[in-house]
């Protein structure tokens, strides 16, 4: 039997979390290291998920033998540097969206991949969701017809979480757009493709963090209506139609466990459960290209994530959403 490929945490916060008992799922797998600048952050995190190996600072979780692949967890504003550095000491990385605060960041990500001939993904789960993986795949086929039209919000009440927080905080690339926004933009570009013209605009808090943001994307023969915002919720059912047949992806969409399928006024249910939170299916994409000794994934590869940045950097330059670190 092969030996398990042994993953490292860089920034045990909520979502590492979620992350971590997905990994226990996946046979293949194990969590050997967890890393932060706060070590008694790391070591909470070690004694909940029986990790055997705990660094107070990234820079010895990357040069650990211990770990293959380091999944990054960190704020949005921490990515670029992270992934770069863990990349440079040899090691995989699977790296949570955005990627990067911008194109550009991206592009140097990208490079690094190459470069060191390392593994490298961003971590955006939906792409592996059975549902999502089974309407892309009726979409490909043509049983919808051609598509004209579709809708993808996500939302929820934000405006209570501390000005500090990551969702809120300029300093740590706060606003929805990047931090939920991104997933309506990437069902739009998984279906769609990318668009010839965007329209958007956006509302903001008195310290420059965007709070909503509705978007237009135009296509020869199709709109997509987006929207993410932090100021209520929404319903989240994203719905993609074509002219033979409707789509409904459930709610939440983004982890949705089925969908259903309207042809001529008649609803076909798909019921497709979602293993543990929904990390699982990434996990095992991960772990089959690095067993392949492939530095992308064939199903959210490189160039994927450039042009889901080129699209949030169209997004962000239209509505004026900047941050204060930025150039």
């Amino acid at each position: 039997m092969e030996s398990k490929i042994k993953w490292g945490v860089v920034g045990p916060g909520k979502i590492a979390r979620k992350f971590a008992s997905d990994l226990q799922l996946v046979e293949d797998a194990i969590i050997t290291g967890v890393g932060s600048r706060n070590l008694q952050r790391a070591q909470e995190f070690a004694d909940e998920f029986d990790v055997p190996h705990v660094f107070g600072s990234y820079e010895e979780l990357f040069q650990s033998s211990e770990v293959d692949v380091l999944y990054i967890a960190t704020p949005h504003n921490f990515h670029k540097e992270l992934a770069i550095r863990a990349m440079e000491n040899g090691k995989h990385v699977l790296c949570e969206k955005p990627l990067g605060i911008n194109g550009k960041e991206v592009a140097e990500i990208v490079e690094a991949a190459k470069k060191n001939k390392v593994f490298m993904m961003e971590a955006l789960w939906s792409r592996f969701n059975p549902a999502i993986q089974q309407v892309k795949k009726l979409v490909d086929e043509g049983k919808l017809g051609q598509i004209t039209y579709l809708h993808a919000d996500f939302a929820f009440y934000a405006l209570d979480r501390d000005k500090d927080s990551r969702l809120l905080n300029p300093n740590l690339a706060s606003g929805s757009l990047l931090d939920i926004g991104i997933y309506p933009v990437f069902l739009a570009y998984l279906i769609l493709g990318m668009p010839e013209r965007i329209e958007a605009m956006s509302t903001f808090h008195g310290n420059g963090t965007e709070l909503q943001t509705s978007m237009i994307f135009q296509y020869p023969e199709a709109q997509a209506l987006l929207y993410s915002g932090f100021r209520g919720r929404s319903k989240m059912e994203a719905e993609i139609s074509g002219t033979e047949a409707e789509v409904y992806l459930r709610p939440r969409w983004h982890e949705a466990n089925g969908f259903s399928l309207v042809k001529n006024g008649e609803a076909e249910e798909f019921d497709l459960p979602v293993r543990g939170t929904g990390y699982f299916y990434e996990i095992m994409e991960v772990n089959q290209c690095i067993r392949e000794q492939r530095i992308e994934s064939g199903s959210w590869s490189h160039q994927n994530s450039l042009d889901i940045a080129e699209l949030l950097d169209t997004i962000r330059k239209k509505c004026g959403i900047s941050f204060p670190f930025e150039g």
